[in-house]
């Protein structure tokens, strides 16, 4: 069993640690990612020779999203109480066995199989609410500050690995009748991911990773602090926890109608891009973005952050600026008319000179989206206790998917009304992006400040427990 203790930096190695997490992480990635890129495809699975449901599967979307929201606030809870890894595999087998299921579902019955989806996405999506929060508490306690942006990159490298080949897969599977066993084998990859994950894995130490804490908790001494109501006020109601929080439904607004955007403008009428060419192209251009993001970026942004902390907010104002603008743009490329069988050309499609002006400007906003990534996380960790490491994660998580969860539903109701006008529905949703920016410009005055708080109190706590010591 691998056992997760402090680290010095110099011995500190992401991978040996944390491959297990990237393995379950993964999988479950692809599952989600699989039920958001299937969104066309499904409805037909569900609505066989009718136009795409756009409000029916925007409140499955939904679904997943604001129930996921709900449970994490529960795990959240769980998991500064508990222990993690056991919660991570409870999870696990409950994500699992739930993709299992939409495997057994019957093909074409209309409003019996969506509702039969609606089900097991709620299953699904309550367990999810806490995969995040575990990651976010468990490398708290793991992971050396200088280090927190290349992990959450490597996460997030990981994620967009498994996410992106999934959406290439699960297309192919889709595409060619086996969509049952896509769902039953990404359930039964979670399953035995989150077995090892709990076999090689022992819980860490919390506030193990502190300066305050780090040579108290290495000599045996336990924190169990437990964050009170007074401790709350100061901590994770502080503004730019507050600022963060309420970011988050303006940003996630927006992400969470990306995929339902993009994917049925280039899949129906009159551009007619097949699946597995929408896979590849996703590949080609918005995973190598991703990448060159998440690794050199990420780098950067630890580099720069140990002498100026602040400077993570810089990147996150400057990643959902520009990363906005470039998405924005997508929809106003005069993209080729296509028939279905063109569309399925993968050759003669990047072949032409507007889907390659498409990918260029996927990539720059794939590269720049990471920016927000890598820096989210660190940034609330800074400004949180380690016993609130769960509770925080989770209500930025719950309030990050009810805009998620919004989006999808609000895309739908837009594209109805407007009679599937993708213009008009990106530029009324990428509006809700611009009070998103204006609180992390506000939290540029609040954080240093807050960040100190959060020092006075690990330094005050740190004398509690060393005069504890040496009673």
């Amino acid at each position: 069993m691998t056992e997760l203790k402090s680290n010095s930096t110099e011995k500190f190695s992401l991978n040996k640690i944390f491959w297990p997490f990237y393995l379950l992480g993964g999988f479950q990635s692809l599952a989600f990612g699989g039920l958001i890129v299937l969104v066309v495809p499904l409805s037909y699975i569900i609505w066989p020779n009718e136009p795409y449901h756009p409000i029916e599967m925007g409140i499955l979307i939904t679904s997943l999203f604001w129930v996921s929201s709900i449970g994490g606030i529960l795990f959240g809870i769980l998991i500064d109480k508990f222990n993690r890894i056991k919660i991570v595999f409870i999870i696990s087998l409950v994500r699992g066995m739930s993709m299992i299921m939409f495997g057994f579902a019957m093909e074409g019955k209309g409003e019996s199989t969506w509702l039969y989806f609606l089900v097991f996405i709620i299953s699904f999506a309550f367990f999810t609410g806490g995969s995040w929060p575990s990651i976010v508490s468990l490398s708290n306690d793991i992971v050396p500050k200088s280090y927190r942006s290349r992990f959450f990159g490597t996460y997030g490298i990981v994620m967009g690995l498994f996410t992106t080949f999934g959406f290439l897969i699960s297309s192919a599977f889709v595409q060619y009748g086996f969509w049952r066993f896509y769902f039953w084998g990404i359930g039964i990859s979670i399953v035995l991911a989150g077995s090892i994950v709990f076999a090689r894995v022992k819980e860490p130490k919390r506030g193990a990773q502190q300066e305050e804490l780090i040579h108290i908790i290495q000599n045996g001494i336990e924190y169990d602090f437990k964050i009170d109501k007074k401790t709350m006020k100061k901590t994770m109601l502080s503004r730019t926890n507050i600022a963060s929080l309420l970011e988050g439904i303006f940003t996630n607004l927006l992400m969470g109608s990306l995929y339902l955007l993009i994917l049925p403008y280039i899949q129906t009428e009159p551009h007619n891009l097949s699946p597995v060419f929408t896979g590849l192209f996703m590949i080609v251009f918005g995973l190598t973005g991703g990448l060159i993001g998440q690794i050199f970026l990420a780098k950067l942004s630890d580099k720069v952050a140990i002498k100026h902390p602040i400077v993570r907010i810089y990147f996150i104002i400057f990643s959902l600026s520009l990363g906005v603008f470039t998405f924005i743009l997508l929809f106003f490329l005069p993209l080729p008319h296509l028939t279905v069988e063109q569309g399925k050309d993968v050759p003669y499609l990047f072949s032409s000179p507007m889907v390659w002006t498409m990918g260029i400007l996927f990539f720059i906003s794939s590269t720049i989206s990471s920016l927000f990534l890598v820096n989210q996380a660190p940034i609330l960790q800074e400004i949180n206790l380690p016993e609130a490491q769960g509770k925080i994660s989770s209500w930025n998580q719950f309030l990050e998917s009810i805009g998620f969860g919004a989006g999808p539903i609000i895309v739908g109701i837009l594209l109805s009304i407007s009679n599937l006008n993708y213009k008009f529905t990106v530029v009324i949703i990428s509006l809700l992006i611009i009070p998103g920016i204006l609180l992390w410009v506000f939290a540029l005055r609040w954080y240093t400040k807050d960040k100190e708080e959060i020092k006075q109190i690990l330094e005050e706590r740190a004398k509690q427990l060393k005069s504890q010591q040496n009673k």
